[in-house]
């Protein structure tokens, strides 16, 4: 193949992967990265965001570009050094100094179509100062292609270093690509970069990639890539098998070896705490056309199963589904939950039933393995009312199994008497339904606790006393939080808030009913 154009690549790792573990690299694995990727022959580091944070030797967000020297010096040859600046939340441009050769050589500015006018001033205003200027379109896919034009013709006027297509969600396939990239070259400046930013959550990253490499323009091209495929939700394009594929396509030299090292020396150690990659939520995401971080809030509720899950996506309006809030997320997951019952009937056959009576809850948590004797004396000695949050019990004389968890629920296959919140779709089987709403927590990290909407539950029916056994606590470790390993779900980055807020609740429920725990917990409620 002739080759035409040029392909740079970009590497992002230290900016897009850091939304994995909030920016905090460590200085030495910071250092190590950008000497180790200087000698890899990419074109392009990108060292971390410009964000208005005082600055941490530790993060790779930067308050200002002189704060970014100690990262780089000292500055190779042959390799141009960026960092990104985002219009939703833009630093001043008195956080800019002057371009002096010592810092960054090129400033990437991030924004939506609702910011492009502030976004064209901040580009123009870097430029005066010096610095190339990268212009990233985010959620390319949410301009029309006459939005999309009209925008590329408006940044040609200040002649950018680079204009990128961005696909924020991970959702644009090959065709639309391809469409998107013959109209950003037929409409920009000759000697402008023609750059791609990708994120794979439909696993398209590389295809996409491969096939802009292969068009062969005529202008140069800019690839991002992350070392390891680091990045936010289902990860960005691998850069060393990015760069191995140019090597033997494209004749070029990039160094494999020192990324492979990246991997093993830094990246492997934070991937076995929070992982990254394809799965199933940033499937539905993409497909959905919703921001990724919709997939992550859900996800980490781990309570519903893929059809529920999809629905809940599918509820998002149009307008919510591409910027995302914590507020909205909890405002579409409680709708969703909520599903109003009228449960007045119920509640009066669940009190001739527990009203004076004795309850063990019992969770499925790792201590039921160490001390099942000991529970299994209590419930025979003091004739206590059984009751399994979210699993079986098969090991324990279980007399109920209550869920207000719908992928938990799936998985119950035992014989028993069920009770049941109303949010659980097409449960049939259930016995008594009470309503979602009447025993959620006030606290939208823990709203559906099926832990605490029982023990909400019990002090309206008249119980006088609850023994809890297997209710451990998250731990940051999932393999140590579950008896049974099918249970487990990474909880690692919300686990001592969730600690926090259940044990505030069952201080609250304490002051209404006895509560006595059996087994070990991590829940402090004794103060």
């Amino acid at each position: 193949m002739v080759y035409l154009g040029k392909v740079y690549l970009l590497d992002c790792t230290l900016r897009d992967g850091g939304y994995i573990n909030d920016w905090k690299f460590g200085k030495e694995t910071i250092r190590g990265f950008c000497k180790k990727i200087a000698y890899t022959g990419v074109e392009m580091l990108e060292i971390g965001f410009l964000k208005g944070k005082q600055f941490d030797e530790d993060s790779t967000l930067f308050p200002d570009t002189k704060c970014m020297q100690k990262v780089i010096q000292p500055k190779q040859k042959n390799l141009l050094y960026a960092a990104m600046l985002d219009m939703s939340d833009p630093v001043s441009l008195d956080c800019i100094f002057p371009y002096d050769g010592n810092s960054i050589d090129v400033i990437r500015v991030i924004f939506k179509k609702d910011k492009m006018d502030e976004a064209y001033e901040y580009c123009n205003a870097i430029q005066r100062l010096g610095y190339k200027v990268a212009v990233n379109l985010v959620g390319t896919d949410q301009y029309s292609d006459t939005e999309f034009v009209e925008t590329i013709q408006h940044f040609n006027e200040i002649d950018p270093y680079i204009i990128s297509i961005v696909d924020s969600f991970g959702l644009i396939k090959r065709k639309q690509f391809l469409r998107l990239a013959y109209l950003a070259d037929h409409n920009m400046k000759t000697d402008t970069i023609l750059g791609y930013h990708a994120h794979n959550n439909l696993q398209q990253a590389f295809g996409n990639a491969e096939a802009l490499a292969e068009l062969n323009l005529q202008r140069k091209v800019c690839v991002d890539a992350c070392v390891f495929g680091m990045g936010r939700g289902a990860g960005n394009l691998n850069l060393e098998l990015f760069a191995e594929y140019m090597n033997e396509n494209f004749n070029t030299k990039y160094q494999i070896e020192p990324m492979l090292e990246v991997m093993d020396e830094y990246l492997n150690e934070i991937y076995q705490k929070r992982s990254w990659g394809y799965s199933l939520p940033f499937y539905l995401s993409a497909s959905t056309g919703c921001h990724p971080n919709y997939a992550i809030y859900f996800a980490e509720k781990d309570t519903l199963p893929v059809k529920a899950f999809h629905e809940l996506l599918n509820q998002i309006s149009e307008e919510d589904r591409i910027r995302f809030s914590i507020e909205k997320a909890e405002k579409y997951y409680r709708e969703y939950q909520e599903n109003y019952i009228d449960d007045q009937m119920v509640i009066h056959k669940l009190e001739d039933l527990f009203t004076d009576r004795e309850v063990l809850l019992l969770a499925p948590g790792k201590t039921l393995v160490q001390n099942k004797k000991i529970i299994c004396d209590k419930i025979e000695q003091d004739k206590l009312v059984v009751i399994a949050v979210n699993f079986e019990g098969n090991e324990f004389p279980v007399d109920y199994i209550f869920s207000s968890n719908m992928r938990r629920f799936t998985k119950i296959h035992r014989n028993a008497k069920y009770i049941t919140t109303s949010n659980m779709k097409d449960c049939t089987s259930s016995t008594y339904v009470v309503n979602f709403s009447s025993y959620s927590s006030k606290y939208p990290e823990i709203i559906d606790n099926s832990g605490i909407m029982l023990l909400k539950l019990l002090s309206v029916i008249g119980v006088n006393k609850v023994y809890i056994a297997g209710m451990d606590g998250y731990s940051p470790d999932r393999k140590q939080s579950y008896y049974d390993s099918r249970l487990e779900y990474d909880f690692s980055g919300v686990a001592m808030k969730r600690n926090e807020l259940i044990a505030k609740e069952i201080r609250e429920i304490k002051q209404r009913m006895d509560v006595e725990f059996l087994t070990p917990t991590q829940y402090d409620i004794c103060q």
